[in-house]
């Protein structure tokens, strides 16, 4: 990436995800109201259930298909939610199938931890925040998953990782940051393994195309003032992406569009910013995250004039 972007990136997250933690905890993205988003829900519980739902709609894990080790990368991880969760939720699966058919665990050398998942799976979360990196280094050790996990601060363009390295590759909410989509997509393909997933899910503007037209003036100030606050160096089409994912060697592509499932994640979280320890925080948390806050709006009227898309990719290779 770019010095000035990478700096711009690294010093939003640096500052801000104190407090979104203490405010809205330790997932960093959208949460998931049903198909038509509809679905009145608690904000934490809507995150986790859009995890469920991107593993559910990608058919990852298969239970019979959990190779061991089983590896996970989480590109963009913030502090740590999606790592933590993805680690816990296929330990489980690896631990279960252990089992006997008659229901007796025959993993003799399993530590008597509950939350020790060995060495059967295990997740590599990699920011551009040393601040977040540290800190989910914490989450880690506190939930005893220090020894599965790892946390970095590293370029998802260039990735301190060998060629088919991953079982799993997860991108929740990062392509959005990438300057060089094709870059960061073919990495994401260098590094997963043969027979791996990747699953990416994405900030996207509104398709474009004869019917659709390109973008108006008005649609790309919008944008601008989007990129500039988020520290997005731009954003493309979920069509766009699809035609990076079909130039790889990657087979079963799949994409959808989730906007509706997610567009109301921005308004619950705008709700939860005006409480008195919210506003208290932003004040003490500096210019940045402040602007991100107040351009919180803006993300909520994409969505709703259809500009703002969310847009999701799954392939295997």
């Amino acid at each position: 990436m770019t010095s000035t972007l990478y700096q711009q990136i690294q010093q939003l997250y640096d500052a801000s995800s104190g407090l979104w933690e203490q405010v809205w905890g330790e997932h960093m993205h959208h949460g998931y109201y049903g198909p038509d988003g509809n679905l009145k829900k608690e904000r934490r519980q809507a995150q986790i259930d859009l995890i469920e739902e991107l593993l559910s709609w990608a058919r990852v894990p298969t239970a019979g298909a959990l190779s061991e080790p089983y590896r996970i990368l989480d590109v963009g991880c913030g502090i740590g939610g999606s790592t933590l969760y993805l680690t816990e939720k296929f330990g489980s699966i690896a631990q279960n199938n252990l089992k006997s058919d008659d229901g007796v665990d025959r993993d003799f050398s399993r530590s008597s931890e509950p939350n020790q998942k060995g060495d059967r799976v295990t997740a590599t979360g990699i920011t551009l925040s040393p601040v977040q990196a540290n800190r989910a280094k914490e989450r880690a050790k506190i939930a005893g998953l220090e020894s599965n996990v790892n946390f970095l601060v590293a370029d998802a363009l260039n990735m301190p990782f060998p060629d088919e390295s991953f079982d799993l590759v997860w991108s929740l909410e990062s392509g959005e940051h990438m300057p060089d989509k094709i870059k960061f997509l073919e990495e994401c393909y260098r590094v997963l393994k043969p027979g791996g997933t990747l699953i990416l899910a994405t900030w996207c503007h509104r398709p474009l195309g004869e019917t659709a037209g390109e973008l108006t003036d008005a649609e790309r100030k919008e944008l601008a003032e989007i990129y500039r606050v988020y520290a997005l160096p731009y954003v493309i089409s979920l069509p766009e992406y699809e035609e990076i994912v079909r130039s790889l060697p990657l087979t079963s592509i799949r994409s959808a569009d989730w906007s509706k499932a997610v567009a109301p994640f921005w308004d619950v979280v705008i709700d939860s910013a005006l409480t008195p320890s919210a506003i208290w925080g932003l004040l003490t948390s500096g210019w940045t995250t402040i602007q991100a806050a107040l351009a919180l709006g803006l993300m909520s009227r994409g969505y709703e004039s259809g500009l703002i898309r969310f847009g999701l990719i799954c392939a295997v290779k």
